[in-house]
């Protein structure tokens, strides 16, 4: 999970037991501390016999995580050093305010800290020049010490990001 320029790296068990509440957490947490975008906060799945989502948060300067590691110690969260694996899902990370919208492929590579996108069941690189509809949800994987962003095929030769924002929850229909 530790990007390369992060050697400052905070685990945050705060017993959020969805993605979806893991990432208002960090957003939350990104606010109120007053988090400059160069830090990176991820979520990590944890199952070791009581299945959560942990958070990550990664800077380059140990003063911005020492104030947090403090507040979040005070806040009654379990907090160490070092992220729970090396595979964490962004949810904070450089240029990520800036992919609302649809972007091309190039545009969103040249605005935010993301490494690459794949496409789900292509094996070759896609066109730069293809757009993305974001549904302002972009939420890459750290691969082998690079950010990528999985997408898959969209309506009119389009792309979106592989995790939908508000996905139906299992069952749901029955």
């Amino acid at each position: 999970m530790t990007p390369p320029t992060a050697p400052y790296v905070l685990g945050i068990d705060t017993g959020a037991s969805t993605l979806r509440e893991a990432d208002h957490l960090l957003q939350a947490l990104a606010a109120e501390l007053a988090l400059p975008e160069d830090v990176f906060g991820c979520t990590h799945l944890v199952r070791d016999g009581r299945p959560r989502v942990a958070l990550s948060l990664a800077a380059e300067a140990e003063p911005v995580l020492r104030t947090a590691r403090d507040r979040l110690t005070a806040r009654g969260h379990e907090v160490r050093d070092g992220a729970w694996d090396e595979t964490g899902r962004a949810v904070l990370f450089p240029g990520a305010a800036a992919l609302t919208g649809t972007l091309t492929l190039a545009e969103l590579l040249a605005r935010s800290a993301i490494d690459r996108v794949t496409v789900l069941g292509t094996p070759e690189e896609p066109d730069p020049d293809t757009p993305l509809v974001t549904r302002n949800h972009v939420r890459p994987i750290w691969q082998d010490g690079r950010l990528v962003l999985a997408a898959m095929p969209a309506v009119g030769g389009t792309l979106v990001p592989f995790e939908d924002p508000a996905p139906t929850p299992c069952c749901a229909d029955h």
